[in-house]
């Protein structure tokens, strides 16, 4: 599979969109999935994506936002991550097919806010962080239930930024699905002792999101 580099620039300085083209046919979407506050797109999770949808007629768009191209250390402010994200949409819907706003952790808020605003098909939650670890009370589920489009979380086992039970219950005229990973966490890392390896875990990420992104594209 022959990918494409390409540098964006933004009102936040200069992007970077890693281009995974569908391998099956002509693309039906186009997924564009950015990291977390902590890491960049070598994120298991977002590699295993750009691995294994192409073949299934999805462009896989790994986004890296102005800070973490710039070689900071540390992620911009909310503000300055939506206005990044808002600024790179056009090079994202340029291909043509629908395009669905995705992230992991900070990706994902990100995601959510600017859904709606700028037109995204849908919304992927990787590992959404409904709360600052051990403080419950300083909830995020604003963000998610106003995404404004078809949106799927997927989120570990034991994420101490949320986890599953401790989600809202979906409501709206686009109700979330969420997916629970067993044994994972923030970065669906398993334990060993786990009765699920790594690779089978990250299975089971690339199949849900797989089939909610073909029922979204029929």
């Amino acid at each position: 599979m022959t990918t494409r580099t390409e540098s964006v620039p933004t009102p936040a300085g200069e992007a970077r969109i890693t281009w995974h083209p569908a391998t099956a046919g002509k693309a039906r979407l186009v997924l564009a999935v950015s990291h977390g506050a902590g890491g960049g797109i070598e994120a298991r999770d977002l590699r295993a994506l750009a691995a294994v949808l192409p073949a299934r007629g999805i462009t896989v768009a790994l986004v890296e936002q102005p800070w973490r191209v710039a070689g900071k250390k540390v992620a911009a402010a909310p503000k300055v991550l939506d206005e990044g994200w808002r600024g790179l949409w056009p090079a994202l819907t340029r291909p043509g097919p629908p395009v669905v706003a995705g992230g992991r952790s900070a990706g994902a808020r990100v995601a959510c806010r600017t859904a709606a605003e700028l037109g995204a098909a849908g919304v992927l939650a990787l590992a959404f962080p409904l709360h600052p670890p051990g403080r419950p009370e300083k909830s995020r589920a604003e963000e998610l239930l106003g995404a404004g489009r078809p949106t799927l979380v997927v989120q570990g086992g034991r994420d101490p930024f949320g986890r599953p039970e401790e989600f809202p219950e979906p409501a709206g005229d686009d109700p979330y699905e969420l997916v629970a990973v067993e044994h994972g966490d923030h970065g669906f890392a398993v334990p060993k002792r786990a009765d699920r390896t790594q690779e089978q875990t990250l299975d089971v990420i690339t199949g849900a999101v797989a089939g909610w992104l073909g029922r979204l594209s029929q």
